[in-house]
């Protein structure tokens, strides 16, 4: 095995930490460094100590070492993963992602049946912006995309399920009329309020 400075296998570790999913073992970076296994640990053992004040931590978990995020932080780090998704939809998309919610699994034909309009656009646009996804195909002819949505969808509405969604109401022309005309879904007049904003 070559001799490696600490100072570089102390960079070399920090580089593994940032990318690796799982704790780090000594043993097993032994191979990867080409250093002793003791100049590994020696080595995380000084990260630990230069990262004891800063937001990222060097800790000892699960027989071998991780870079993680301090305890005390968790509250901002929920804020920034867990706040709502900052997207303009235009009305056409709202008026398709509303038909898509509510009908789903759905094809752009049955869509375009409701709305009277083309809305390959739309569609395109919703799956560009991960509200929709592809759910698999129709038996119908020609086997068409079924168009579902998506966690996305969810978080950009505050939505816990599908299950939050305000009620259809009653027969199918009124329900085909409120999707169209984009009365029925209040969460339509929250977004276009928050775009407005």
């Amino acid at each position: 095995m070559s001799e490696v400075s600490n100072p570089r296998v102390k960079s070399i570790l920090e580089s593994l930490l940032f990318v690796s999913k799982k704790p780090l073992v000594p043993e097993e970076l032994s191979q990867v460094i080409g250093v002793p296994a003791e100049a590994i640990s020696r080595a995380f053992e000084d990260l630990m100590v230069e990262y004891e004040n800063k937001g990222l931590q060097v800790a000892k978990l699960a027989g071998g070492w991780q870079m993680v995020t301090r305890v005390e932080n968790a509250e901002y780090i929920d804020r920034l993963l867990n706040s709502p998704i900052v997207t303009t939809l235009s009305p056409a998309a709202l008026e398709t992602l509303a038909i898509i919610a509510y009908k789903q699994p759905v094809t752009k034909l049955e869509v375009e049946g409701i709305r009277g309009v083309a809305s390959d656009g739309v569609v395109k646009t919703l799956l560009d912006k991960r509200m929709i996804r592809e759910a698999g195909r129709s038996d119908g002819v020609g086997r068409p995309i079924l168009y579902a949505t998506t966690d996305e969808f969810l978080r950009h509405f505050g939505l816990k399920d599908l299950g939050d969604l305000p009620k259809l109401p009653e027969g199918e022309l009124e329900q085909s009329r409120q999707l169209r005309e984009g009365m029925l879904l209040p969460f339509e007049a929250e977004a276009r309020a928050r775009e407005a904003a």
